[in-house]
């Protein structure tokens, strides 16, 4: 079951908490170390493409990964969205709007887990890009270069995203029936 694929999902769960560690204690809206804390993120988010690859090249697809690989991108987007919150760059109607769905969708996962692994659909996989690039947007220095009082990009961005996480459970749903 522990494979490179695995390895590297596994990796990207282990390396999110000193992220999230980091943005907590060195994020500082419009400053410039806002963009080493955007590619930290980006390169952790990145590696969710780099694992299915890897899986895929060598016919390692598992039912572990599966089930890792959805959970590996809600620790970090989760994770990210509660330190922004904390840290009154996101509100906090999004983040829990976002999680209440996370959390039951992977909830509803480990309960099926044992008839049928759920693995992503196009739906989920749209929500977690939109939802990364919310994320990236509010942690990087454009979020306040950018603030315009009349439409902010950033709330477009995260509403976007609380459109498209509902959705997706929607169509999990309706797929799973």
């Amino acid at each position: 079951m522990l494979n490179a694929a695995n390895s590297v999902t596994i990796g990207r769960i282990l390396i999110t908490p000193v992220f999230l560690w980091f943005l907590f204690t060195m994020y500082d809206a419009g400053e410039s170390i806002n963009w080493v804390l955007l590619l930290a993120f980006v390169l952790i988010a990145a590696t969710d493409g780099i694992d299915g690859a890897i899986a895929r090249k060598q016919n390692t697809v598992t039912k572990l990964g599966k089930l890792l690989d959805p959970i590996a991108d809600k620790v970090l987007i989760g994770g990210s969205l509660v330190v922004l919150s904390m840290l009154n760059v996101m509100l906090w109607w999004a983040t829990i709007a976002i999680l209440v769905r996370e959390i039951g969708m992977t909830v509803y996962r480990l309960v099926v887990v044992k008839n049928k692994v759920i693995a992503a659909s196009s739906s989920g996989k749209s929500k977690t890009i939109m939802q990364s690039i919310a994320v990236g947007y509010f942690i990087s220095p454009l979020n306040e270069l950018w603030f315009n009082p009349a439409f902010d990009l950033g709330y477009g961005l995260i509403y976007g995203a609380v459109f498209l996480t509902w959705w997706s459970a929607i169509q999990y749903f309706r797929e799973s029936r």
